[in-house]
């Protein structure tokens, strides 16, 4: 049986606490939820149930943390789901797990891995929550600076009438950074010798640009361009994404979260507050390599995650006091808070 691992969305779908006396965590159903988190865990049901029904499947649920046990229990209760178990011919196993009981997951910067970071760095596809924009004007004659252009549509990462593309999406996914690079090249250079366009292939690592230049052999055959418009779409979103400057602070990140691990067995909780506070800048302070508000929001959340239990004391209370201090200061000092400090203050 397939195994299917479902992870809630950590800010829409947090479940409230009990109030006192109220029903625990392993009692609380979807009555016990707000209106609001109701119609969400309805939502993401129907839409399950959707997604089984196109794969004609058959599941066993099982849950990992309170509100995945409301996601399940009202999954198995779902009227078109239940018609939908009775003909079905393929059984798959459903593991609904809550994001909340691993926060190091889900804010952590994981491995070496260049569709985690397209997905991470480039803007969202309007409409959609899984695929990216990316940038087509490279292919066209149009001239402009305007990094936002919307005058050409923009591609995307689903290709699925593209064997080629396809191919090179799944290394994207299971191989390094610097092979999966390597791959976007060497698909590229197969598509214009298909083409008989003027191509040079050359060894050793892959730059940006490098790979923009074998793109612009396309640029002025048409009939090339509709032939492999889907690899090129995969190969201008790691363009864009190797030369994004949040690439090179999500590596910043990943080395920030490495050397925690390695080091907080031997260093207490305060001393690694205090190696955070003077990396805490206010916005007149920060140059473009700088951590954001936001990022320390995420990166605190990744200590605590992992530090596991916390000894408490004054120590502790002065460290985090000066921290609380630095990271208020910085986000009143932002000139145009983003929507997420607004949300929080």
């Amino acid at each position: 049986s397939a195994e299917l691992c479902l992870l809630p969305a950590l800010a829409a779908l947090l479940p409230p606490l009990p109030s006192p006396g109220g029903p625990g965590p392993a009692e609380v159903g979807l009555s016990a939820l707000p209106a609001e988190l109701r119609a969400a865990v309805r939502a993401l049901v129907g839409d399950l149930d959707s997604l089984f029904t196109a794969l004609g499947l058959r599941e066993e649920s099982f849950a990992v943390g309170a509100l995945s046990r409301v996601v399940a229990a009202e999954l198995a209760s779902y009227a078109p789901a239940r018609n939908r178990r009775r003909t079905a011919t393929n059984k798959a196993s459903v593991i609904f797990v809550d994001r909340t009981l691993d926060l190091a997951g889900a804010v952590g910067h994981h491995g070496d891995n260049l569709a985690e970071k397209i997905l991470s760095v480039l803007p969202k596809l309007p409409g959609h929550k899984t695929d990216v924009m990316v940038n087509m004007v490279e292919l066209t004659a149009l001239q402009t600076t305007d990094a936002t252009c919307s005058i050409i549509a923009p591609g995307c990462l689903a290709q699925p009438n593209d064997p080629a593309a396809k191919a090179l999406w799944e290394s994207f996914m299971n191989l390094k950074q610097k092979e999966a690079v390597m791959e976007a090249r060497r698909h590229l250079v197969e598509a214009a010798s298909r083409e008989n366009l003027p191509i040079k292939m050359s060894m050793g690592r892959v730059t940006p640009e490098q790979l923009s230049s074998y793109i612009q052999l396309f640029r002025n055959n048409l009939k090339a361009l509709e032939n492999h418009c889907g690899l090129l779409q995969l190969v201008l979103a790691t363009v864009q994404t190797l030369k994004h400057p949040q690439t090179s602070k999500w590596d910043n990140f990943l080395a920030f979260e490495r050397l925690l691990l390695q080091t907080i067995g031997e260093s207490e909780m305060p001393s690694v507050l205090n190696q955070l506070l003077p990396m805490i800048k206010s916005y007149n302070k920060r140059t473009k390599d700088d951590y954001t508000c936001e990022d320390f929001l995420v990166l605190l959340v990744y200590i605590y995650s992992v530090v596991g239990e916390i000894k408490c004391g004054k120590e502790l209370d002065a460290a985090e006091e000066e921290v609380k201090k630095a990271l208020v200061k910085a986000i009143c000092d932002e000139p145009e808070p983003s929507p997420l400090l607004q949300k929080i203050t």
